[in-house]
């Protein structure tokens, strides 16, 4: 076995994975927003994946 650390491991987290990750938290803290203010099902729902799933994926593709 070689003592040597793997490549993978000593690589920082990818600038996409990070803004992924700041888009994931936001999409929780305004889910959990919007189900407080709101009665309705739909907005927490479209909010989850506005928030956490196309807006990061906007932002990251036309960062490239």
């Amino acid at each position: 076995m070689s003592d040597q650390p793997s490549e993978r491991s000593s690589l920082p987290v990818s600038t996409e994975t990070q803004i992924t990750a700041v888009f994931v938290v936001l999409a929780l803290v305004s889910t959990y927003a919007t189900t407080t203010l709101t009665d309705s099902q739909f907005v927490p729902v479209a909010v989850l994946l506005g928030v956490g799933v196309v807006a990061p994926t906007l932002v990251n593709e036309w960062r490239r």
